[in-house]
This record gives C-alpha cells, structure tokens and sequence, in this order.
C-alpha cells in the first residue's frame, strides 16, 4: 500500500471504531452519521466514501464481529478433540459471545426494527455464506474421523446455521443457563440423527 492508501485506511478505522463506541452506548437509531462526524472530525463525505451509509457502517462492524469471532474460534480449536466436541463447544461459544458482545443491543434494533435494503442484504448473505463453509469444513472432518455418517454436508450446514439462528432468536430472554441448555440439546438433537452406530 502506498501512503496515500495507508492514510485512508486509518482514517476508516477511526471512523468505525469512534461509530461502534456510539452505536454500544446509544444504539443504532439513536446514533446520527451527525454524530460520527463530531466524534471523527470527519466530514459527512469522508464517512460516506468510505462506507455508503450508516447502514454500510454498521455492516462492516458486523462483519468484522463475525470475523473476530472466527479468528478467536481457530485459535481454540485444536483444544477440541473431535468434531462432536466441537460442537457443543461452537454451540457454548455463540451463546457466551452474542451475550457479551458490545454490539448486540445495536445489532438487535438494526436486524429486528429496519428495513433491510437490498444491499444489506447482499452483505448479509455473504456473511451466512461464510457460515455455511465453517460447517461444512466441520462436517467433513465429523465424517472422515467416521463420527458421523456419509450425509449431504451442505444441507446439514444449512441446518445448523438455522438452527443456531433460530435459537438466537428464541432465547433473547432467557437466562444465561437457559440459553446453554437450549443449545446443547439442539446440538445433541442434530448428533443423534448423523452420529455412526456406536
């Protein structure tokens, strides 16, 4: 990268670490694009350069959350011996992380109260698309160490991301202990269906 792109990529860091700052502590409605340029000294035209909208904004914070996630989920997941562990494991750590993220009462309001545009989404379905790999990518490993049987890995990806987003949604109030319990039945719920004959 050359200094001119170096700049612009720092500048769009500070826009979007001062905008998810503002979005933990006042929401996404409540959270002006007036808001982000007093907080960035940034113009309106910079920020929307950069990301489109506030809309656009809020994606790319999203979508790094996801991909934090994933990076932090790497780094773990050798501790886990087989995919079943795994399993329950990822089920343990989306409840703990949507918990505990800074960006979930925002990304709540945004997903359950906006109107979704067609280029969000776009956005949103890559993000799902991704998803749909890491299981995938799961599933295999399951069935070449012969834990689960031969079965059609990408419909059983799209179950699983269904089924924790379902969940998602069901569990929003309840209790912390509740929500694990809910997760780890689903995932016994999956495995007896696709676990080998023991």
């Amino acid at each position: 990268m050359n200094k001119k792109q170096i700049q612009s990529e720092q500048t769009k860091k500070r826009i979007a670490d001062a905008a998810r700052a503002l979005f933990t502590l006042k929401g996404y409605k409540a959270t002006s694009i007036e808001d982000i340029v007093e907080a960035t000294g940034s113009s309106k035209g910079n920020i929307y350069y950069h990301f489109k909208s506030k809309e656009g904004l809020f994606l790319h914070l999203i979508d790094e959350w996801d991909q934090e996630w994933e990076v932090k989920w790497k780094q773990k997941e050798s501790q886990y011996k087989t995919t079943t562990e795994k399993l329950f494991q990822i089920a343990e750590e989306l409840v703990l992380d949507d918990l505990n993220h800074p960006l979930t009462k925002a990304a709540d309001e945004f997903f359950y109260t906006e109107e979704i545009t067609p280029e969000a989404e776009e956005r949103i379905a890559e993000m799902v698309a991704r998803h749909l790999v890491f299981y995938q990518d799961l599933l295999q490993d399951g069935i070449q160490q012969s834990e689960f049987k031969s079965l059609n890995v990408e419909y059983m990806a799209i179950i699983l991301e269904s089924l924790t987003y379902g969940l998602n949604q069901m569990s929003r109030k309840s209790t912390l202990e509740e929500k694990l319990g809910l997760y780890r039945m689903a995932i016994q719920v999956v495995l007896h269906g696709i676990a080998t004959e023991s």
